[in-house]
Formats: C-alpha cells, structure tokens, sequence
C-alpha cells in the first residue's frame, strides 16, 4: 500500500468524499483531484510526525516552514488557505465529527507509515517563548526583535517603499499601496489636527513614515519611539535623507519610559496589540499623562470579535510561536473602557476592517512577486512565516474574525473643553493639501 492510500481515508474521513485538494507523498504517490489547484506535497516522514505531536495550526506551521510539506500553488493563496488549514488541522472539517473510529484508523496509520517517534526539533524561525512575567520589558523587547529585526531589506520587499507595517487606507481597492499607505497617514494626521509647531509622540514608530509624513507635510516636531534597533537605525537615516532630521528625533525606548511630556497629539499605530490586556490600563494612563490639555490620542489597533476564549493566543499557535509573540487582541469594547478609564474623552471610532483585508492581499503579491530575493535576504522559512501569516490574515479580516479601528480620544480641560470640532466633517478638514506620494525613496 502507498503513502497516499494510507493517507486518503483519512483526509476524505475528515473532509467528505469530494477532496477539494490534490496530495502528493514522498514516495510519489498521490490522492485526490490530478487538475486541483491545491496539491499538499508531504516531503518527508517528519512532516506527518510534526501533525501528529501538534495536530493544530502549530503542527502544520513547523511542517510547512521546515519544508517538511510544501503547498505546491497555481492559482490564489488566499482562495484556498481555509482547506488547508482543515488538512492541517481535522478537528477543522466541515461539519465532521472526529470519532472513536476515525481515531483509531489515525492511529492504525500512524504505525503503518513508520511516523511515530520523538518531536521533530522546531525550525530555527520559531520563538522559544521568554521566561518572566508577560510584557515586562525585558520580555516584551525581546518579542519585539523577533518580529522587526528580521533585515530592512526583507520588510522593504513586502510592505513597498512605503515602509509601513500598518493598514492602509485605499480610496481604490485596486489603486497603489504606497499612495494608500499616505493616505492613511494624512487620515491620522488630520484627526489629530496636526499643525505647525505642535510637538507629536508616535509610539510604535516603526520605520518612521508616519514621523515623516507628519514633519514633512505638517511642520510638526515628532518624538518616534520603538524597541527595535534595526527600525530605529532606519528611520533615523531616513529623516535626515528627507531633510526632516531636525524635525524628528527616533528614540530606541519603552512607551512606559517616556516622560518629557506634554505633547500636543500621540499617534499610536499598529503599536497596542503588543501591549497586553492586562497592561492597557497602564498603557492609556501613561499616554494620557503625557498630553496637554486638549491634546488629542490616535489609538489604531486590530480588535477581535468579543467571544471566548479570552484575548491571548495560545502558547501552541502558529502567531504566537513565529509572528507576534506575546501578542494581545482585544475587543474594541476592551480599549474604548481602559482609554475611558484613563481619564479619555472618545469622541470618533471608525473600522477600517476592508482595508485591512486589500493591505495584507497587496503585502502577498509583495512577497510572492519578490520571492527569490525575500529568501535571499532572510531565509525559506522566514519567507514561508509571512506567507503563511499574511494570508491568514488577509482571511480573517475579510470574514470579520479580525477587526481593526481608529480611536480618536481627546484629554479634555478640567472644565470639560475638548477643543474638538463640531462635526465629524469639520474634524477630516485640514489646511494642508492632502500629498501625493514623495519620490521614490532609497
């Protein structure tokens, strides 16, 4: 009996009788449609030992960036990741119940294909998790490298010239990502009535084009703080490049260190996922501290759908192990109360979740059109990690699992002023033309 026999009644056991996917063994043998566009090529025994020590989306995520199974593609990741999740994962199947027979037959398979053994060792890519209390510094600074510290050149391949790590904002689903990525800043700046003169605090500055675009467009003096050193190196290069250099000062520092306040605004984008449930209280008192008086908070963060189990991920998931370690996802509720309790005044809440959906489609064409060369600059399995990552995403905005939502909170005077305008519309109005995309950069 072939590998693929063996491994047939299994899959058709958890999928149905009609295989949506083509699999293909080390011993050449297959199963499933000849013509799918999703052919699952298990390279080796380990590749099915890794499933069976971890039968979730960390099992299939080892594998897969291990080169232990390959995902041979003609046609659109996105369309077809669902079946492979449920191919990595059976408990997954659609409306099919695991039984006590299916178990056995896993079992009985098991034995027959020779995979039973100790764990196959991690890839190099997977984060060992940090001891310590979740999200002290130490910890969170070392989750923060795992994550930005992977090569600029890596980062430039996949997120464009822009060099942002964020959503963006698309007036066009099929226009420029770039063009989307300014967009987005001059949205951000514009609700926080940016103006000349005016000193900003952008925690989680990433590569600085927030910084830039509010110095270079605005007149703005910007403090950008990020734990990332290799972030920090380019974004400070980059200010001085554009001319902004005494404009915008990059600092390589905690958001809880920060303390030469007042600001007049606070720009927080893509930043308080990192943060952690239980430190977001913590998080909005300090960023509240640090504003004047009618200063004005941009908090932009993704949110999950409010359901069970509670905002974490797990210690055996893919996210956790090899994307965002330590990372927190809350329900937008769980911020609007712990801004709320700082001392905020919430006065403009807007969902971005499309956005997100087109941003993470054009970050894959990114990555899938650069392939070779993200390689080059990283490694095949760092490469196979965003691949993996950004298309799951891209999926889980579009299904509304994922959410993500401009907060716009203000620090209203002890008698109450705001400062705010009256309408929303009068809010979105700025004296500065909105920009075109600089030149491109180098």
């Amino acid at each position: 009996m072939t590998v693929s026999d063996t491994v047939a009644p299994l899959v058709r056991a958890v999928l149905g009788a009609q295989v949506p996917v083509g699999i293909r063994c080390w011993d050449g043998s297959r199963s499933g449609p000849s013509d799918a566009p999703w052919q699952v090529h298990i390279v080796n025994r380990r590749g099915l030992r890794r499933l069976l020590w971890a039968p979730n989306d960390l099992g299939f995520a080892r594998a897969y960036v291990s080169g232990d199974i390959d995902i041979d593609i003609e046609g659109d990741l996105l369309a077809g990741l669902d079946v492979l999740e449920q191919v990595s994962d059976p408990s997954r199947g659609p409306g099919v119940r695991i039984d006590r027979q299916t178990k056995k037959a896993l079992v009985t398979a098991a034995l027959r294909l020779g995979i039973i053994g100790l764990p196959p060792k991690p890839p190099a890519e997977e984060m060992k998790l940090a001891r310590g209390d979740r999200h002290d510094k130490e910890r969170d600074a070392a989750a923060i490298s795992h994550h930005y510290d992977v090569g600029n050149d890596f980062y430039r391949l996949v997120l464009g010239e822009s060099m942002t790590y964020s959503c963006a904002y698309w007036a066009q689903p099929s226009g420029d990502l770039d063009a989307a990525q300014y967009a987005k800043c001059d949205l951000v700046a514009r609700k926080l009535g940016l103006a000349a003169g005016m000193r900003v605090l952008d925690v989680g500055c990433g590569w600085g084009t927030f910084a830039l675009h509010a110095a270079r467009q605005y007149g703005v003096h910007v403090v950008g703080v990020t734990l990332s050193h290799e972030q920090a190196d380019y974004a400070g290069k980059r200010m001085v490049d554009a001319g902004v250099g005494e404009l915008v000062q990059i600092r390589v520092q905690d958001y809880r260190d920060v303390t030469d306040g007042p600001y007049d605004a606070i720009s927080s984008i893509g930043m308080a996922e990192h943060v952690g449930a239980a430190m977001l209280p913590t998080y909005a008192a300090d960023l509240f501290a640090l504003l004047r008086p009618q200063g004005r908070l941009l908090n932009h963060a993704i949110s999950r759908r409010p359901r069970k189990p509670a905002a974490r991920f797990s210690k055996t998931s893919f996210i956790d192990r090899y994307v965002f370690p330590d990372g927190e996802i809350e329900p937008l509720t769980t911020m609007i109360e712990a801004l709320e309790g700082a001392g905020f005044e919430v006065r403009d809440v807007e969902s971005l979740r499309e956005h997100y959906a087109l941003t993470l489609r054009a970050w894959v064409g990114n990555l899938e059109a650069n392939w070779d060369e993200a390689v080059a600059c990283s490694s095949a399995g760092r490469a196979r990690v965003w691949r993996l990552y950004m298309a799951g995403a891209a999926l889980a905005f579009a299904a509304n699992r994922l959410g993500i939502n401009q907060v716009l909170a203000v620090k209203s005077s002890e008698r109450g002023d705001s400062g705010m305008p009256g309408t929303r519309g009068e809010l979105l109005q700025s004296s500065v033309p909105i920009p075109t995309p600089p030149a491109r950069e180098h």
